[in-house]
């Protein structure tokens, strides 16, 4: 295997693991602070570091007309909306029913990229492995969700909603945005993301349920540095590099990692299902590379 393949593939790997660490850390923050609040801030202190990598690795911000307009898209269609219906849901219904609706994400890809990449070719093999991932994760949350549909429909509907903007998104970007660098095409939306969600909350939310104390702090630092700065940059890297299809299944693995993360941090209990779903998870992903996988093996053979 080339190190190019070697660095996809652990860049890749360091998504899922740090996004599905976020799920955990994001618990934990909201015990100190309020929903919006908490995604505003962490998205201006993720500005500043992206912004402090920018000049470190000398990347100068693209003004054209074309990048920003990108910026202007990804702010409130990649961050501010999507990010402000998954926190204002996760109030009103479980965190397992929330993973099991924002899976429908590829599902949301293949569909629009149907229509707007006719280049990138689905085939059975990534159908079927789509749906062996969605099924995992409903295994995975299967026993943990309930719902009440008269009470729980505008919740339910947020995350839906949430998961088929950035289902768009992925493919408006991976269609348009190629000419951007992933540092520069994270700074102003994550920047201008932060300043709306904070002054959305300060106008809404209950300010006296704020607790500026050390949970909120380290758990608002590593969702801005590791949740935000990391994950995107290397997401947006990724995106000029793989199919936009692969790219959303990492919406099947970082429940997973929340999951083996919760019984490591919080000594939740691993089950005979979470196994399951899992391994139906990892053969749906093996399913959704079988060509690519098969080609390489031909290389392979043929170089051998």
């Amino acid at each position: 295997m080339n190190s190019n393949a070697l660095k996809i593939g652990a860049a890749y790997a360091l998504i899922c693991l740090l996004w599905g660490s976020t799920w955990l850390v994001i618990k934990i923050s909201l015990t100190a602070l309020t929903p919006v609040f908490s995604a505003g801030v962490r998205f201006l202190i993720a500005s500043i570091f992206i912004y402090l990598f920018m000049i470190i690795m000398r990347v100068k911000l693209q003004t054209d007309k074309k990048s920003v307009l990108l910026y202007l898209f990804m702010a409130y269609f990649s961050f501010v909306i999507p990010f402000g219906l998954v926190y204002w849901a996760e109030q009103f219904i479980e965190s397992g029913l929330t993973s099991v609706l924002f899976a429908v994400m590829p599902f949301m890809v293949i569909i629009i990229s149907r229509f707007a990449l006719p280049g990138e070719k689905i085939g059975p093999f990534k159908f079927l492995g789509v749906i062996l991932g969605f099924t995992g994760i409903v295994i995975i949350f299967s026993k943990g969700i309930s719902f009440n549909l008269s009470n729980d429909f505008w919740g339910m509907l947020a995350v839906f909603v949430s998961a088929t903007i950035q289902g768009g998104v992925s493919v408006v970007l991976k269609k348009h945005g190629g000419n951007l660098n992933p540092l520069s095409m994270n700074f102003v939306p994550v920047l201008l993301a932060g300043i709306t969600m904070v002054l959305i909350a300060l106008a809404f939310e209950d300010s006296s349920y704020l607790q500026l104390n050390w949970t909120a702090a380290w758990t608002v630092i590593y969702l801005a540095f590791f949740g935000t700065l990391m994950t995107f940059t290397t997401f947006y890297w990724l995106l000029k590099r793989v199919d936009v299809v692969i790219m959303s299944l990492s919406t099947f693995i970082t429940p997973i990692v929340a999951v083996l993360l919760g019984f490591i941090v919080l000594n939740e209990r691993l089950t005979e299902q979470h196994l399951i779903g899992s391994s139906f998870v990892l053969i749906g992903i093996l399913f959704a590379n079988f060509r690519s996988l098969l080609k390489y093996l031909h290389r392979k053979k043929k170089f051998a």
